[in-house]
């Protein structure tokens, strides 16, 4: 019989054999660019190596390259590696560190998508052989003091509420298809102007710079290693730190503390708070910022609404839940006003 190649256990089994693991994990990522024949056999490949090794993650294959967020064990680490290099488009792969490790992911689940950043723009909109400038940490720092440069922020709003580099453009979109028509729109007339790009480990960057280019910006630089590989240079390097607040991520620990200034705040009592929750109403999960006080208040929820289904039975939940206009009437009025969306990438 042929072997499943997905996760069959339930959530409550991952978290159980997570927590008896006696060894550690680290929590990196990468991304690549290349053209990939068949994503379907990458994808079964992959997973199959992967979870002999007990990888987690989410990884997305598709025909223009590869975009991993994994958690691997440490006394394998090294085998990955080397799974990785007999692999001509993946070898002498950059990994990205998390900046503070953490239970981040519980399964490994490989998917086939058509973009690996879903920015959904037309392929003759730009090319991936022709993208800006790569900077290190300390060339970005200098660039950012120049008055005359623009600084954007290449993520979704509730990326940059909880922080942000110094005086960088930061567009109020909620999903990465929204992205760069917008950001093309904010830098309207500044085709001649140095642009600045700077995202979560990179991989937004690239194909937003080579859409910059594309459309007339005539010297788009980049981040290179974006706020993750930032934040270990201001660390290791005695930099500065232009990148204010926290970064947010997409696995279960939501942010990496990268500065201690908190710039955002609580979205039901306006505290100063910066820590991101989600809703444990399970027919809502909003992603919105909640403060300990407020935590216990609404038991983790985001609303009154919320509170009051989720204390419900279990049965009456789901029976209840067959009915969109009651499940919508008891779980979406956060707060914030807005819902946040847990897993965008």
């Amino acid at each position: 019989m042929k072997k499943k190649l997905y996760n069959q256990k339930n959530r409550s089994q991952l978290k159980a054999d997570l927590a008896a693991e006696e060894f550690s994990r680290l929590t990196c990522s990468f991304y690549r660019y290349v053209k990939i024949d068949n994503p379907n056999i990458l994808r079964d490949k992959l997973y199959k190596e992967w979870v002999e090794l007990n990888v987690l993650g989410r990884v997305y294959v598709a025909e223009e390259g590869i975009n991993a967020q994994i958690s691997i064990p440490e006394p394998v680490f090294d085998t990955f590696i080397g799974l990785l290099n007999k692999k001509d488009y993946l070898a002498n792969m950059p990994l990205k560190y998390a900046v503070e490790e953490g239970q981040s992911f519980i399964k490994l689940a490989v998917r086939v998508k058509k973009e690996i950043v879903a920015y959904d723009i037309p392929s003759n909109e730009y090319n991936m052989d022709q993208v800006g400038k790569h900077l290190n940490s300390s060339e970005f720092n200098m660039a950012v003091e120049n008055p005359d440069s623009i600084v954007v922020d290449m993520r979704n709003y509730y990326e940059s509420e909880v922080g942000h580099f110094n005086n960088a453009i930061l567009p109020d979109v909620e999903r990465s298809k929204d992205l760069l028509p917008e950001v093309k729109r904010l830098l309207k007339n500044n085709e001649e102007k140095e642009v600045l790009l700077y995202c979560t480990g990179g991989i937004r960057c690239e194909k937003a710079s080579s859409y910059l280019l594309h459309h007339g910006f005539k010297n788009v630089k980049q981040l290179n290693g974006g706020i993750i590989q930032y934040a270990h240079d201001v660390k290791e390097k005695k930099l500065n730190s232009k990148f204010i607040g926290s970064n947010f991520v997409f696995d279960q620990r939501l942010e990496e503390r990268i500065t201690d200034d908190i710039i955002s705040t609580c979205h039901q009592c306006s505290y100063s708070c910066d820590t991101h929750t989600d809703c444990l109403n399970q027919a809502c999960h909003i992603l919105f910022i909640q403060c300990e006080k407020c935590r216990e208040k609404f038991n983790g929820c985001c609303s009154i609404e919320c509170k009051d289904f989720a204390s419900l039975p279990i049965d009456e939940q789901r029976v209840l839940r067959k009915d969109p206009k009651k499940v919508v009437s008891n779980t979406r009025n956060s707060a914030s006003g807005k819902p946040r969306l847990v897993h965008e990438q």
